[in-house]
């Protein structure tokens, strides 16, 4: 998809990409299967260790809107968003519920990675988000000059992320939800 700047031509149409962890709530989300399963009193939990970032809708939304209006093209748009335990998302959806451990499917990560160790080398820093730039012949280097480069090493990822969420602000966004 970034690759598709090259072929824009003279065109202005830039094509960015914005990636962000699982969406509270949406279809996809563990959290509807986990209220429709705590009427039986039994939650599955793939690992005890699985961890997620998570952000609502709307933040999704708005991230998305403002990655339009900044963007040089090219970019991989990165939210700074919390992190959860899966075993702090059941207390929260469903609570006092026996957790069964079903084991990790095939495919499936222990943890999410939203910036990678080598793509870290290509990636600032900004307060609220990380910017992967693209390792094109056509990308400015004084594109996201602002950003502070990440030191080497760097992965951003839901088990080594600085903002967790609690239980009780898990809840509160999925009565957001309901309300």
């Amino acid at each position: 998809f970034i690759a598709a700047n090259v072929y824009s031509g003279s065109h202005r149409t830039k094509f960015s990409v914005v990636r962000y962890g699982n969406v509270v709530g949406s279809r996809g989300s563990v959290i509807p299967l986990f209220l429709k399963l705590r009427e039986s009193g039994r939650i599955p939990i793939t690992d005890r260790r699985m961890t997620r970032f998570w952000i609502t809708l709307e933040q999704g939304v708005r991230f998305v809107y403002h990655c339009l209006e900044v963007t040089h093209g090219g970019e991989v748009f990165v939210p700074k968003i919390p992190s959860m335990n899966i075993l702090d998302l059941a207390d929260a959806i469903a609570s006092g519920c026996q957790m069964e451990v079903t084991g990790i499917r095939p495919g499936e990560k222990l943890h999410e990675v939203l910036v990678s160790v080598d793509e870290a080398r290509n990636t600032v820093e900004l307060p609220d988000m990380y910017v992967i730039r693209p390792a094109h012949h056509w990308w400015r280097l004084e594109n996201w000059s602002e950003g502070k480069p990440l030191p080497d090493g760097f992965a951003y990822t839901s088990s080594n992320n600085v903002e967790w969420l609690s239980v009780e602000q898990l809840r509160r966004m999925v009565a957001d939800l309901r309300a």
